[in-house]
């Protein structure tokens, strides 16, 4: 009898044990983190602080930075995926923010972080996209004195997109990353990355994810 409690006992032991892994004090449950860059001076590029407020009102965690930011958010996101609090990787930026996503992105390449999505909107240079990014789009306008495109990088085994808006009305450097279509295009891939918010973006049945009227995409 007393073997039998003893049994008991230890089999309960193990159901609390076993309960309390999820909560065990200094784990934590990693999340989706999207970074937008913005532009020169912070002031050219505030559709990206439009954009981050939308997917936050989704529920997924985004963050606006200067573009001058990049090496030591490109720090802190390593470091935060390493240590298992921060995935997937999403990078967004416009203007000199789009350059510094991309090098944003090499840079976690070589601390052999992945990173889920690269959007860029109208860079400044063209540039390759690094081995670690899963999928990369670049809104630009090749009749734009800033018409950078994105090509594939050594060891990309990704989806490429350049999308030219250079027929798009009333679309220009300066308001390319406030144009709502992009935004809700934009939108539509971050949630295919974190499906557990699809039932959020269901609740917003009227923003369409249809690129603007002129656009037309190159695979690659």
């Amino acid at each position: 009898m007393r073997n039998m409690r003893r049994l008991a006992a230890i089999g309960v032991l193990s159901v609390v044990m076993v309960a309390g892994l999820g909560t065990t004090p200094g784990m934590a449950q990693s999340r989706a983190h999207v970074y937008l860059l913005r532009g020169l001076m912070n002031i050219f590029s505030l559709g990206m602080d439009t954009l981050a407020e939308k997917i936050q009102h989704r529920g997924i965690y985004a963050t606006v930075h200067n573009y001058s930011e990049w090496q030591s958010l490109a720090d802190h996101a390593a470091a935060a995926y390493h240590a298992g609090t921060e995935g997937p990787i999403i990078i967004i930026g416009h203007s000199l923010g789009a350059d510094a996503a991309i090098v944003m992105a090499q840079r976690l390449g070589e601390a052999q972080v992945p990173v889920a999505l690269l959007v860029t909107f109208s860079p400044v240079d063209s540039a390759p996209v690094p081995a670690n990014v899963g999928r990369a789009v670049n809104y630009f306008q090749s009749n734009s004195a800033w018409h950078g495109q994105i090509a594939r990088g050594p060891g990309f085994h990704g989806a490429l997109e350049n999308v030219d808006l250079a027929g798009a009305p009333g679309i220009t450097h300066f308001n390319i990353e406030k144009a709502d279509q992009l935004h809700a295009a934009t939108i539509a891939k971050v949630l295919a990355l974190v499906p557990t918010r699809a039932k959020a973006a269901a609740r917003h049945p009227g923003r369409s994810a249809a690129l603007p009227a002129g656009a037309s995409a190159t695979n690659q």
